[in-house]
């Protein structure tokens, strides 16, 4: 069986207070999926067991290095997930709260793209540009 791509979403999330990049990077991938629901792999394409889907993720954040990974992937509620993190994302000029975190005054932005494949065995189809 090939696998194949079901859906892509695109999210953003911040980290207003702290510097947080993987805050920052679960709310993109948070973001991403709350626009979802993925009924067509029950209804549609009649799988069973929705843990047996693949979900890729990938974060973009001005310190990828930075990135848990794990607390990504953890995000995702069901599936078999990687994550991945490259540079990308924004820091814009924020505010210090020292109740929030200390000497913090940016605002980090992170984007996600959160790809759901399944194992099918329909044929390919050439798809023209």
């Amino acid at each position: 069986m090939e696998t194949k791509r079901f859906i892509v979403e695109i999210g953003t999330g911040a980290d207003l207070h702290g510097e947080d990049v993987t805050k920052a990077a679960c709310r993109a991938v948070k973001d991403a999926i709350s626009r979802s629901c993925l009924c067509g792999l029950v209804e549609i394409l009649g799988i069973e067991d929705l843990q047996a889907m693949q979900v890729d993720i990938l974060v973009a954040s001005p310190r990828p290095d930075e990135v848990d990974l794990e607390q990504v992937k953890a995000t995702a509620p069901i599936g078999q997930k990687t994550a991945r993190s490259v540079a990308g994302g924004m820091v814009v000029a924020g505010l210090c709260v020292p109740n929030f975190a200390p000497n913090c005054d940016q605002i980090v932005v992170a984007n996600a793209a959160v790809t759901v494949s399944v194992r099918t065995n329909f044929p390919t189809c050439a798809v023209s540009h």
